[in-house]
C-alpha cells in the first residue's frame, strides 16, 4: 500500500503571512503523535505566488481522514480569548490529494 500525500493551498495576503507561520510553530507537534502519519511541512513562497503549502504525508486515506474528523477539527473550532475564533490567515484553501508512485532518499553509509 502507498502512502497519501496531502497538500493544502493557502492563499495568504502578504499581511498575513507573519500570523499564519506563528499559527503553525505554535501547534508544532500536534499532528506528530496522529496515527498514521509520516511528515509534515509548512513551505513558504519565495516569488510569484502569495501561496502556501501545507504538506503532509500519511500511511493511507483512513489515517488522514481519522485525523481530520478528529484532532483537526477540534483544533479549528476551539476559540481564542473571549470564546471568539481567530480571523482567519489564509483568504482561500485548496486540498490537493496524491499517491505515492516513486520516492528517493540519500543513501546511507
Amino acid at each position: 500500500m502507498s502512502s497519501v500525500v496531502k497538500i493544502n493551498v493557502l492563499t495568504v495576503p502578504a499581511e498575513q503571512r507573519e500570523v499564519l507561520e506563528q499559527r503553525f510553530a505554535s501547534r508544532a507537534g500536534t499532528v506528530d503523535s496522529a496515527d498514521g502519519f509520516e511528515w509534515f511541512e509548512l513551505l513558504r513562497p519565495l516569488e510569484g505566488t502569495d501561496q502556501y503549502l501545507v504538506y503532509t504525508r500519511w500511511r493511507d486515506e483512513a489515517s488522514f481522514q481519522a485525523w481530520m474528523e478528529g484532532p483537526m477539527k477540534a483544533a479549528h473550532q476551539h476559540g481564542g480569548e473571549g470564546g471568539e475564533r481567530p480571523k482567519p490567515a489564509a483568504s482561500g484553501s485548496t486540498l490537493w490529494s496524491f499517491e505515492v508512485v516513486q520516492q528517493a532518499a540519500p543513501k546511507q553509509g
